[in-house]
């Protein structure tokens, strides 16, 4: 069974994060927090949360997990924010085959509701005290969540930038999905091993784990926006190309292939049809994006265990369970089918 470890992990954890996150989402007025708790009641796969709690036990043990619980909450409402926001800027409709919060709820209140999250994602960070966490580490993983969200913040403004410019080559599309996307995965690790009470050099290691996941995860996420199946992903075929969305597949074929870039941008001006939109395709899989990407994917999804492999080898590792899930999750990021 492919991902064992990542499943037998899902089943235990999952429950436990959303009773977690729910509990910290209740309060007044209460069409504010149904509107904010809406798309987390909607699923996901709770990556974020789960590679924090892998890596607190994997570096901590099973004592670590308490402490870790209230971070997890945190990765993952922060998360759900930027959802709701994107959804916002994107007047999408739908998001996890459900409708986003903002056509539910309305504009004001999916704003308002993002920022609420926001500030829950922080304040749910010194909870772990609590759990007896020291005031020094609580410092660190507020002051790591914050990094992560300036980040996210520029990597979302990069991305608004390039639909005005066809000038963006793979390396500039690299640096906002790692802003974008990756930089919050980092995060989460970096968060897992504080919760671990590890060192900083520890903390750095599971960090760049989590950075080289989440870039495997987004550009395989690239992938299935093109080439996936739409009974697996969910999404209609060739939805990255209908939305005008430069991955890393449109921006390697547009710098390789002028017949692609001039297809392409008549497709992202709206000029198309069904046809157009294979022929297009096609042309893209033909100028070797498709391989660009899978092989990019695949070496990221690499690095990443060897930085865990690193970190057994040189006794960091407690809990080899935990550690299993860890590999299983960068193996998912760069060959996952939805």
């Amino acid at each position: 069974m492919p991902f064992e470890a990542l499943e037998e992990a899902s089943k235990k954890y999952v429950p436990l994060i959303d009773s977690a996150i729910f509990e910290a989402l209740r309060g007044s007025p209460e069409e504010l927090y149904r509107a904010s708790a809406h798309l987390l009641k909607g699923g996901g796969k709770r990556l974020r949360p789960l590679i924090l709690l892998m890596a607190a036990r994997a570096l901590g043990g099973a004592e670590a997990e308490p402490r870790a619980l209230p971070f997890a909450v945190a990765v993952e409402v922060f998360h759900n924010f930027t959802l709701v926001h994107d959804d916002i800027m994107d007047n999408d409709d739908f998001r996890r085959g459900i409708p986003t919060v903002h056509k539910v709820f309305g504009v004001p209140m999916a704003i308002t509701a993002g920022d609420l999250m926001f500030s829950l994602s922080f304040l749910s960070i010194f909870d772990a005290m609590k759990a007896g966490l020291p005031e020094t580490y609580v410092n660190k993983a507020l002051r790591t969540l914050a990094e992560a969200a300036r980040k996210v913040a520029e990597g979302q403004a990069h991305d608004m930038l390039f639909e005005r410019s066809w000038e963006v080559g793979p390396n500039d599309y690299l640096l906002m999905i790692y802003l974008k996307t990756s930089a919050l995965i980092e995060a989460s690790a970096k968060m897992g091993a504080l919760a671990a009470m590890a060192k900083d050099e520890v903390v750095e290691a599971i960090g760049e784990y989590g950075r080289l996941v989440g870039l495997a995860f987004q550009i395989r996420d690239d992938i299935l926006g093109l080439f996936g199946d739409p009974s697996k992903t969910g999404k209609p075929v060739y939805s990255d190309l209908r939305r005008g969305k430069k991955t890393l597949l449109v921006i390697y074929a547009a710098s390789r292939s002028q017949e692609a870039r001039k297809l392409l941008e008549e497709v992202f001006s709206g000029n198309y049809n069904e046809e157009k939109l294979k022929a297009t395709a096609d042309l893209i899989r033909q100028t070797g994006a498709l391989n660009y990407a899978e092989e990019l994917a695949n070496s990221y999804s690499q690095l990443a265990i060897d930085k865990l492999v690193t970190l057994r080898e040189r006794g960091y590792i407690v809990d080899e369970e935990a550690y299993e899930v860890l590999k299983d999750l960068a193996v998912f990021s760069a060959q996952r089918d939805k």
